[in-house]
């Protein structure tokens, strides 16, 4: 519920600030954004923290299937088959090397 309310003040909130700020004002904090957003220091940040969430998720699928019998693609007895599917399907995936948004994971 808090989340709810959260995201309709926020709504209430850019309404007003986009009705009061009319058309100009909101062209300049989109053309402020786009700076922002192209900002090598910005982009590298960005890169970085994207490549540590790569990291950390794959440490975490590691020490979560060792725990759960998965090893290098064999099926453990813990494991219910249907997950070891998933599992298997997400491997083959993630193989390719790219991610959900097509782009490199290097």
């Amino acid at each position: 519920m808090r989340y709810k309310l959260t995201f309709v003040a926020g709504l209430a909130l850019g309404y007003v600030i986009g009705t009061r700020a009319g058309r100009e004002r909101y062209e300049q904090l989109k053309k402020s954004a786009r700076q922002v957003a192209q900002n090598p220091a910005v982009r590298n940040t960005v890169e970085s923290a994207a490549q540590t969430g790569r990291e950390a998720a794959g440490k975490a699928y590691h020490s979560v299937s060792d725990k759960v019998g998965e090893k290098f693609g064999e099926v453990g007895e813990k494991m219910p088959a249907s997950v070891a599917a998933r599992v298997r399907s997400l491997k083959e995936r993630s193989g390719a090397g790219e991610d959900d948004w097509g782009t490199s994971n290097t």
